[in-house]
């Protein structure tokens, strides 16, 4: 059946059970009339389910091998599939409107795949699919937890969060070296943060690259050279202890402060 040859630089791992493929194409049953844009269609094992709930399907494949044996087995696909890297596409050129993203993500680029959701976070209400377990994990964490981090933080801002199931490695051609999960981001009600959005991100994103500092020091690099933080609590805390909340409060702290806002 696969003709394919998996290839680790895309981070290729074939899924060959049905029954998992199913599971993850009804995950956007909640959104029937939306087109669906399918990220690495691979040998087509989920892509034949998606076509059977009659979905407007539009797949990305970088790689040409799977897209001539897509073509091959899904002749109904001719002209829905875009040999592109996904995250260097423009979506608004694709889809006007709302679309959800659905697909077994490319393991060595799936945390990059849902950074570039969030860019057109407006337009997409679900995202579902496959990834490193380790990487879903981090996706659902709480505050205070060890996996907890930058896309915890970023993604639950703007995504309500389901971790599905688990899939173990050999349901895979050739088995990854992880257990892998399926998840489902659905948007939440958000409608713009209570803070600079772009310093939020950077505020962020400074603070866990230290995350075993306190943040009074992990973020000084944000300063401005005269800047002196002032005295508030939150300061005391490491990144792993801050809700979005207190994220968007210790932004506003530091708006006047940074050199660059």
């Amino acid at each position: 059946m696969f003709q394919v040859k998996a290839k680790k630089s895309f981070g290729q791992h074939f899924l060959k059970d049905h029954e998992i493929a199913k599971r993850i194409a009804s995950t956007l049953d909640d959104y029937p009339t939306l087109p669906v844009l399918e990220v690495g269609g691979g040998t087509g094992m989920l892509t034949q389910y998606l076509i059977q709930k009659d979905k407007d399907l539009t797949v990305v494949e970088i790689d040409y091998e799977s897209i001539a044996y897509l073509i091959e087995h899904f002749p109904e696909l001719k002209g829905s599939i875009i040999q592109q890297d996904f995250l260097k596409m423009d979506l608004k050129q694709l889809y006007e409107g709302n679309f959800c993203i659905i697909g077994n993500f490319p393991y060595n680029i799936s945390s990059q795949i849902f950074f570039k959701v969030l860019d057109y976070k407006e337009n997409i209400p679900c995202v579902s699919g496959m990834i490193q377990k380790e990487v879903a994990e981090r996706m659902i964490a709480l505050p205070g937890k060890k996996a907890y981090g930058i896309l915890s933080v970023l993604l639950q801002v703007w995504y309500d969060i389901e971790y599905l199931f688990t899939v173990n490695e050999q349901a895979f051609i050739p088995p990854p070296k992880v257990k892998s999960a399926v998840v489902r981001l659905t948007r939440n009600n958000r409608k713009q943060l209570n803070c600079n959005e772009k310093l939020f991100k950077t505020v962020v994103k400074t603070s866990f690259n230290q995350r075993r500092k306190m943040l009074r020091n992990s973020i000084k690099s944000l300063l401005k050279e005269d800047s002196l933080l002032p005295e508030d609590s939150i300061l005391t805390k490491r990144p792993e202890q801050l809700s979005i909340e207190q994220f968007e409060h210790l932004t506003n702290l530091l708006e006047p402060l940074v050199s660059k806002a």
